[in-house]
């Protein structure tokens, strides 16, 4: 991260080069003698989520700044959907069934990164949650089309590590879940939701809450594979309800293919508009 300030004071680099060149006694070896920003521990304790909060987001912020991405199209989708070639790898037929997604991930982003390319490559600049599955195969196909895409990843329990195709300086890794849906969203021109599992729904009716409240303009929302999410979720059955409005159904469309997908959001009416009210409240 390039820093252009100019002051006449010395630089928090400078100190931290510095303080690793002091003499060892016990008074340096002393935790409470470390400097602040720079001690890991000090960092992690209880007292400093806040800070922690602030610098998760700020960090993924002033990068895709410094980069010039200006909006993204976002790609939420399961992490163990295989690509086809290894469909035969999948744990049940259905997921073997769903690699067809993967397909249609990757093909629709190579597709909206070369319309992307045509204008500078700063705008509709795929993001994904950086790991396997869904997320692999659109982080690949921006790669397909010779450009960036945008990788967020989490910290979890077991050993991971970000898919190969995330562009590296767009690679990122969070604590904060809570922090982490922010950042795909704030710069989100579409949102785009694949066949997934637990992560998926969460994602998928966080941001769909935020559009219904009011709270985030309305952007294109496509579910693809219009027979897993009929099948998984009964929509009809919230509207009948009067949990949701009848109204509340046009937020989405369903697509099944990567054309579909474009034409959709295309034609998109309503889009950077905000609800003024709740329908059915």
């Amino acid at each position: 991260m390039k820093d252009n300030r100019h002051h006449p004071f010395r630089d928090s680099h400078q100190d931290r080069e510095a303080a690793s060149h002091i003499p060892d006694t016990p008074q340096t070896r002393a935790p409470s003698y470390a400097l602040a920003f720079a001690d890991e521990d000090f960092m992690c304790r209880e007292e400093l989520r806040p800070v922690r909060l602030q610098l998760e987001l700020l960090k993924p912020e002033m990068l895709m700044n410094e980069a010039d991405v200006n909006s993204t199209i976002v790609l939420f989708g399961g992490a163990r959907i295989p690509e086809p070639a290894k469909k035969d790898t999948a744990r049940t037929q259905t997921l073997a069934d769903l690699s067809a997604y993967y397909e249609e991930a990757r093909k629709f982003s190579q597709m909206m990164t070369e319309r992307s390319l045509k204008t500078g490559g700063t705008d509709d600049v795929i993001v994904t949650g950086g790991g396997p599955g869904v997320m692999e195969a659109g982080n690949r196909g921006a790669l397909d089309a010779g450009g960036r895409s945008i990788g967020l990843n989490i910290v979890l329990p077991h050993e991971q590590a970000p898919n190969p195709y995330v562009t590296p300086e767009l690679c990122f890794n969070f604590h904060y879940f809570a922090i982490r849906k922010m950042h795909f969203l704030m710069r989100a021109s579409a949102v785009c939701v694949f066949p997934g599992g637990f992560g998926t729904l969460d994602e998928m009716f966080e941001a769909l809450t935020l559009i219904q409240t009011g709270r985030m303009e309305q952007v294109p929302f496509l579910l693809f594979g219009r027979a897993f999410w009929e099948k998984i979720i009964n929509w009809d059955a919230l509207s009948d309800a009067g949990t949701i409005s009848a109204d509340d159904l046009k937020l989405f469309r369903f697509v099944d293919t990567a054309e579909e997908a474009i034409i959709a959001l295309d034609s998109w009416e309503g889009k950077g508009e905000k609800r003024g009210v709740i329908p059915g409240r």
